[in-house]
């Protein structure tokens, strides 16, 4: 047994500390060989990922030299295959900035989408001109209704909403549009004074939870949307809301920089009595989670009208700004931009030691071109030990000759003759590679269960990109959470609020690493 980590669970809160290294023995029939387009979340501790196309998401724990390099090998220009159906922004990033990932996290209807896309259009950072489209489809849709025509799939904008309209920018699946929520995440990428920033839109209903899982996993920061319109805050803080639920969830993943954007500012009439009551119940139940009040920037802002996104708003002129204690200093601003760039950038973004490490998310199969290239990397998968050649690398339609940790990039490879899947783990061959385990040992802590858990209890393990049923097969130990120091040995069953040491059996191959080794790949989420 290997000293595994620490992590925690929407039911069952978890850390793992100690796993088995025996790797399962898979049979998969050869394929001919295909190409793959990958698409990958670099960063030192083995983030999260986005997705384009069935593409392959990764992370990487750290980079240190190209992945490949052309120089004049290259006898034409790569044929790229990529297309994407999410509308976002492609624009050459300033490489000399450092890069943070930030996920907008709240309850259904709280104006996630609509803050996220609105900060990205005010930047003017967006491909074609989505809010057209959104106008030219909710028109038409309008047209076919006084004919008499049904609603059809692609013609429903109207349902959603007036302020679904910049919500319309990168959502990407027809489900989406036509019911004005948001299902999987999505990814877009902007620049700001002092970052690069990925901003990721998670789900904020609860059957899309799995995919605010995947969301929360590669963050640095996270920035809760919440609503000041009468009753719609009260919805998403009470118990079981999805504004304190995903609060848990990013605190468990290990994303401790935090932002409120209290939303919808517009609806009370810019009323400041309004926003002092949010902050004052909002901190109440973010410092139970594990987060301190006053390290928290609590801007308020109207994502529909814009109001303290990127400029101060004049409807507010009660609002002197808010203030950020943190061990860095006393941080001051105005706008909800401000607060992003008070950002710290995390310190395993400057690792240059670690080994490569590329969480997979989605995985697209792209037709045999005839490819000509210079490649210099190979990449090995776990827990499959499949090894492929890395034959180019782009971000945002940007050819790359490297990627560094922290940035979403796009990889074709090739000479695949087996499966690739979502949940798997790439990284260097020649390097530590990844590899897989067929049991565990983890500290949990049970958040949120009905009833008691015994040996035999099998649920979900959300870690990083894979979610795979897991079975207890042993309480070992039950520990004081204060002290850490063991209290009752081989215990019949646990219940919330309970710490203890257990086995878990993972029934499909599974990549975890020990907490100390890596975080991200050292905790995770367990639910039914």
């Amino acid at each position: 047994m290997h000293d595994l980590t620490r992590g925690a669970l929407t039911s069952i809160g978890i850390n793992v500390e100690t796993n088995t290294t025996r790797a399962f023995a898979l049979e998969i029939s050869p394929t001919a060989t295909i190409f793959y387009l990958l698409t990958l979340k670099l960063c030192y501790s083995t983030y999260l990922i986005t997705s384009i196309l069935k593409n392959l998401f990764v992370s990487f724990r750290e980079l240190q030299e190209p992945i490949f390099n052309r120089h004049d090998a290259v006898s034409q220009p790569l044929n790229f295959y990529f297309t994407s159906s999410v509308a976002k922004p492609f624009l050459a990033c300033n490489r000399e900035k450092p890069h943070i990932t930030a996920v907008f996290l709240g309850h259904l209807d709280h104006g996630k989408s609509t803050t996220a896309d609105q900060l990205i259009y005010q930047y003017g950072r967006v491909s074609g001109n989505p809010i057209a489209e959104y106008g030219s489809m909710l028109s038409l849709s309008s047209d076919l209704l006084c004919a008499g025509a049904r609603p059809h799939d692609n013609h429903s904008p109207q349902e959603a909403g007036p302020s679904y309209k910049y919500g319309w920018v990168i959502e990407k699946l027809r489900a989406e549009r036509k019911r004005g929520i948001t299902i999987d995440i999505s990814l877009c990428t902007f620049e700001t004074p002092k970052f690069v920033v990925t901003v990721i839109d998670a789900p904020g209903h609860r059957d899309y939870i799995k995919n605010t899982i995947t969301g929360a996993s590669q963050a640095d920061c996270a920035i809760l949307v919440t609503s000041a319109t009468n009753g719609e805050f009260e919805a998403g803080v009470d118990q079981g809301g999805q504004s304190r639920q995903h609060l848990v969830l990013a605190y468990t993943l290990g994303v401790r920089q935090l932002i409120v954007a209290v939303n919808k500012m517009d609806t009370p009439r810019y009323t400041d009595d309004c926003l002092n009551e949010i902050v004052k119940e909002t901190s109440d139940f973010i410092k139970k989670i594990g987060y301190n009040p006053k390290a928290v920037a609590f801007v308020p802002i109207s994502g529909l009208y814009g109001d303290n996104l990127v400029e101060e708003s004049q409807n507010m002129p009660w609002f002197k700004g808010w203030t950020s204690e943190t061990k860095y200093g006393v941080l001051k601003g105005k706008t909800l931009l401000d607060a992003i760039d008070a950002l710290v950038t995390p310190s395993h973004r400057n690792a240059t030691n670690k080994p490569l490490g590329l969480p997979i998310r989605d995985v697209k199969e792209v037709p045999d071109i005839d490819w000509n290239y210079y490649a210099c990397m190979e990449l090995t998968t776990a827990p499959t030990n499949i090894t492929a050649e890395v034959v180019s690398i782009e971000r945002n339609d940007e050819e790359l000759h490297a990627g560094h940790a922290g940035e979403h990039v796009s990889v074709h490879i090739i000479e695949v003759e087996e499966e690739i899947l979502p949940g798997y783990v790439a990284g260097d061959p020649n390097n530590d590679p990844p590899a897989s385990v067929a049991s565990f040992s983890a500290q949990v802590i049970i958040l949120s269960h009905s009833g008691e858990i015994s040996p035999g209890y099998t649920a979900t393990v959300d870690c990083l990109t894979a979610h795979i049923p897991c079975r207890l097969s042993r309480i070992l130990h039950k520990k004081d959470r204060r002290t850490g120091r063991p209290t009752e040995q081989s215990p019949d069953s646990i219940k919330v609020g309970d710490c203890a040491i257990v086995e878990m059996v993972s029934t499909k191959p599974m990549c975890v690493e020990p907490y100390s080794k890596n975080p991200c790949l050292g905790r995770f989420i367990i639910r039914k």
